[in-house]
């Protein structure tokens, strides 16, 4: 039987278009949403840097395929430029999964648009608890504000033997977090929580002297203060040595946000003896954690230190890899979902995963000091609670039922 000329090049058009449609499966498109300018710029620098490291120190995590990233800026920690950028992403740009977000309240107000559109979504920071709640597609490698929260009141207690406690809080979703962790814990402990103070929001620094002051007239044991990560932290400590809190008896306390590793040395002397419990800082010994920060120094300058931020950026483009070869470059949402639920990692942070229950990360909380070694500031270890998963979602509070 003769072949016709017209059906041969149909076949031959048929197989370049195979071809084609198999090329464009092996590029991943990842949307990434991050405050690249505005009060949170210098957040997305840390987990931007934080995504370039990883793939620089794995080039090969991505297998056969190429990933690329299309950024978008959401500029304020209001909701609206993220949700406007991660529809642009969806609808215009096609991307396969997003990831990013900063602040609580751009993760917010994304998490519909995620359901509707059937795209993954990889939360490198946002902490408010109920987050992952929202949306079946979402995923988290950064924390919940219960992890840091709910260790610290309890440390406060069995650890620093306090017995009463003042919480100063930026009031957002993940400074009222802060504070029903923190409680939780110190009072199931025997603490009592004397007075709780909402201190301004993340969008601009407060003059934090008349909460400071109200909680100094309490005389708590320790006063344990949530804000946002970088100038705010600064000013806390301003602060706090300002108001001689410290001569007052009164032990400062909080997660990890206060100390941000980027801006330590700058805040010399007056960070001395502040204890945090957090999943990460620059000083943990072990061997990823040297690999990365000694590449960091090496890329972006010897005197530039990445912080929890910047962790979190490399564990979430650790997680996108994860999906990317186990979905072979075709990022089907519920496959990639389910690629995601109990992935595990050996982080710089230590051992983390993603609880397939929740999806959100379970890892350590280390316990630090800030003390001065060799003329500079460190974390020194005093502690660590291993594998710890969000404690809201385990004990069933508000949001998280």
């Amino acid at each position: 039987m003769r072949i016709s000329k017209a059906f041969k090049l149909g076949l031959v058009a048929a197989s370049f278009a195979a071809v084609a449609a198999t090329a464009q499966a092996q590029t991943v498109k990842v949307g990434v949403v991050l405050p690249y300018s505005g009060v949170g710029a210098e957040f997305a620098q840390q987990v931007d840097r934080g995504m370039q490291v990883f793939m620089k120190l794995n080039p090969n995590a991505f297998g056969p395929y190429k990933v690329e990233l299309i950024k978008r800026d959401s500029k304020n920690p209001s909701g609206a430029e993220a949700k406007t950028a991660v529809q642009e992403l969806i609808t215009q740009e096609k991307v396969d999964i997003l990831t990013g977000f900063i602040y609580s309240p751009d993760a917010i107000a994304s998490a519909s648009l995620f359901t509707e559109a059937k795209k993954p979504a990889v939360i490198m920071n946002a902490g408010t608890a109920w987050i992952t709640n929202l949306s079946p597609m979402i995923a988290r490698v950064s924390f919940s504000m219960w992890h840091a929260g709910h260790a610290m009141g309890e440390a406060s207690v069995k650890n620093l033997k306090a017995k009463t406690a003042v919480v100063g809080y930026s009031d957002f979703p993940p400074g009222r977090d802060s504070l029903d962790a923190f409680k939780r814990a110190f009072e199931a402990n025997g603490g009592k929580v004397i007075d709780a103070i909402p201190m301004g929001g993340p969008g601009q620094v407060p003059d934090f002297t008349p909460f400071f002051q109200r909680a100094k007239d309490r005389k708590p044991d320790v006063f344990f203060v949530f804000v946002p990560s970088g100038d705010h932290a600064v000013a806390v400590m301003k602060t706090y040595n300002a108001l001689g809190m410290r001569q007052a008896g009164i032990k400062l306390v909080g997660p990890g946000d206060l100390t941000p590793d980027y801006k330590l040395q700058g805040m010399g002397d007056d960070a001395v003896g502040l204890i945090t419990a957090h999943h990460y800082n620059a000083d943990l010994d072990n061997a990823h954690n040297k690999r990365f920060v000694e590449t960091w120094k090496k890329d972006y300058g010897a005197n530039a230190t990445p912080d929890f931020m910047a962790v979190q950026g490399y564990d979430g483009m650790a997680a996108i890899a994860h999906a990317v070869v186990a979905m072979k470059g075709r990022m089907d949402p519920e496959g990639t979902m389910n690629a995601l639920k109990g992935w595990k990692f050996d982080s710089p942070r230590g051992p983390i995963s993603i609880d397939p229950a929740t999806r959100d990360i379970v890892m350590n909380e280390y316990l630090s000091e800030v003390v001065k070694q060799g003329g500079r500031l460190v974390q020194k270890n005093i502690g660590v609670i291993t594998a710890v998963k969000d404690m809201c979602k385990e004990l069933k509070e508000g949001k998280c039922k």
